[in-house]
């Protein structure tokens, strides 16, 4: 693809960068985003590699040099904006892209809740961030409830309405994704209403695999076998031709 990640790198001097940000320790993403791989299972449906940016612990702020108020959600999704940019510039700078994310969501962790639904929520409704979703692992001990939504509605945030389908299953619509977000007995989940199921996710790929390979084995044995009994029988029947 040419020209904008070309363009880019082009005027790349003229680009701040921003800082190296120290990594959380409170380990969320790994245990309920980096696990499951959803940042990848996203990037895979909505396609569009170079111009949609699926990424996890990205600062996000109006410039790199900005001083304050920079906020680094757990997952940010933003659609045509040089993914290669924001890269290159180590965080997602709202002017230089253009344009604020499309959606970000936050994975509740005691050290982190009362900030994520208290002043962050402020900070990204402030930035133009379209959709804020959090997910609560626990089911509702830290956040208020086991999955909220935000949706931007002329400048101030308005809450997704959230659907309890059955007991342990909530869910709520991204207008951003064209998904629904799930809360799954505990686990996050994407749901494409489209397709009427759930995106498959990094286990589920696995034992996917893992279920080909083996039928590919059992059907491979059988072809084996199958060929080998047929050998046994033209040896058979050129024995008896010999006899007679």
């Amino acid at each position: 693809m040419t020209s904008r990640t070309k363009r880019n790198a082009s005027h790349a001097a003229t680009l701040e960068r921003f800082p190296d940000f120290p990594p959380r320790d409170d380990m969320q993403d790994s245990l309920h985003l980096d696990d499951d791989a959803h940042q990848a299972i996203l990037r895979q449906h909505l396609g569009n590699f170079d111009t949609t940016i699926v990424l996890g612990e990205v600062p996000v702020r109006w410039t790199p040099s900005q001083q304050e108020g920079h906020r680094i959600p757990d997952l940010l999704v933003a659609f045509d904006v040089d993914r290669g940019q924001a890269i290159w510039q180590n965080g997602y700078s709202i002017q230089d892209l253009g344009k604020p994310p499309d959606l970000v969501l936050e994975v509740a962790s005691v050290r982190t809740a009362e900030n994520d639904i208290g002043p962050k929520r402020r900070d990204y409704e402030a930035f133009g961030i379209t959709e804020y979703w959090r997910y609560d692992p626990t089911g509702g001990e830290r956040y208020d409830a086991p999955l909220g939504g935000d949706r931007l509605v002329d400048g101030a945030y308005q809450p997704v309405e959230i659907l309890e389908i059955e007991s342990g299953h909530f869910h709520g619509y991204s207008e951003v994704l064209g998904l629904d977000a799930c809360w799954d007995h505990g686990q996050l989940r994407w749901y494409d209403p489209a397709a009427g199921e759930h995106l498959v996710n990094f286990i589920e790929q696995i034992e996917a695999r893992s279920a080909a390979e083996g039928r590919a084995s059992t059907e491979r044995d059988a072809r084996l076998a199958a060929e080998a009994r047929v050998r046994e029988l033209e040896e058979e029947l050129r024995n008896r031709g010999e006899s007679q």
